[in-house]
């Protein structure tokens, strides 16, 4: 069965492989490609699009600003960015302040820097785990503890180290008095979809209070109702120093944010950091109407259902030996090394996924998916299975 006409990828820098479809238009969980041809979507463009595709409320907010006002730099207030930033620290939990910029590199970028401003000189170390995934540029490349992604950019930019995920020992021991933060997942995204235990995020809270260092919480991936909660650290019922977010944010409009504690986030003063385009009326905009929609649909509540609606569909298909995440951001674990062949027929089959490692595949569909959608989605991924051998 055809999966529509590849891209023509002649223009564009060898940073991905081949791309096997061309996609036209999208609506709610469905993508269409240039022959008409309908895909169920269980990626949501990277836990992206989590209100479905071509929301009507958020491309009306987008179109509306577009009519009014697109960018004034951050030298002048906007009343969306001012708005975006009074909701978004209400749902983290109040008493912080948020750096708006574009992308969940960024954000992180953004936590980085504070925590070495907050820090001070001598105090410059971030921490973190193996597995993780915190962005791609130099310095969030190397906060990302995959030394596979690191070798082909040495030297990349000190202060940096890595500890084993979910063992406090081995935290304990790489806090030194030149760390100034760890920075963790809720659940490592891109390492494979691996939840951390709340006595984990829990023992960290104490650590990082007991040696007076900053807790950063990377929420990219499982941040504004993806996991069963607002974000994914109340999960543990702490309270982070520093939150970063983006994907979901914008629905596809780029815009990510750091939050920080109003202490914390004092530590920077004017021309310490800054972006162009970070917290633009139209992305600002955009955010503002996602979030809207989140909360007249409580999201969080909708994921935990559905999610645990995947699990049960999932866990019973033949060929699939464990199901792991939380709320819609979940993990098949498969018999077998099978991961990308599989992933491709199902999108053969009509169905997007992606093989997060080799014998693993991710699914985050919209936090509006249906149960019938769930239901199409785990039939289309048995059929693939059954087509592919371990």
């Amino acid at each position: 069965m055809s999966t529509g006409h590849p891209t023509d990828t002649a223009h564009l820098m060898n940073t991905y492989p081949p791309q096997p479809v061309t996609f036209v238009r999208g609506e709610g969980s469905w993508l269409y490609d240039e022959s008409g041809r309908a895909y169920l979507d269980f990626l949501s463009g990277l836990a992206v699009t989590s209100l479905g595709h071509s929301h009507p409320v958020v491309a009306e907010a987008v179109a509306r600003q577009a009519r009014v006002l697109q960018h004034t730099s951050n030298l002048f207030g906007t009343l969306p960015q001012r708005d975006l930033a009074a909701t978004l620290d209400r749902l983290v939990g109040g008493g912080g302040q948020l750096f708006f910029c574009n992308s969940g590199a960024e954000a992180n970028e953004c936590a980085i820097k504070l925590a070495r401003k907050w820090g001070g000189h001598g105090r410059y170390q971030v921490v973190s785990a193996y597995g993780s995934f915190h962005g791609r540029t130099l310095a969030t490349l190397h906060a990302t503890g995959q030394p596979s992604k690191h070798e082909a950019f040495q030297p990349l930019p000190e202060g940096f180290r890595h500890v084993a995920w979910d063992d406090v020992d081995a935290l304990a021991h790489a806090i030194d008095p030149s760390v100034a933060a760890v920075l963790l997942e809720p659940v490592q995204g891109e390492g494979g979809v691996n939840p951390a235990s709340p006595e984990y995020f829990q023992a960290v809270r104490r650590l990082c209070d007991e040696r007076g260092v900053l807790f950063m919480v990377d929420e990219v991936q499982t941040g504004l109702g993806r996991t069963g909660q607002w974000f994914g650290f109340q999960h543990s019922g702490i309270a982070p120093d520093v939150v970063t977010m983006a994907k979901a944010l914008g629905n596809g409009m780029p815009i990510g944010a750091c939050w920080a504690r109003a202490s914390v986030a004092a530590a920077f003063q004017p021309g310490d950091h800054a972006t162009t385009f970070g917290g633009q009326p139209l992305a600002a905009a955009a955010a503002t109407a996602v979030l809207a929609v989140m909360e007249s649909e409580d999201v969080p509540a909708r994921a935990a259902k559905l999610g645990a609606y995947l699990r049960e569909s999932l866990a019973v298909l033949p060929g699939v030996v464990a199901v792991r995440g939380r709320g819609l951001l979940l993990a098949a674990e498969l018999d077998g090394s099978r991961a990308k062949p599989v992933a491709a027929a199902a999108l053969d089959g009509g169905l997007i996924v992606n093989a997060v490692t080799d014998s693993a595949l991710r699914l985050a569909p919209s936090l509006l998916v249906t149960e019938a959608e769930v239901d199409r989605a785990v039939e289309i991924l048995g059929q693939s299975l059954e087509r592919t051998p371990a």
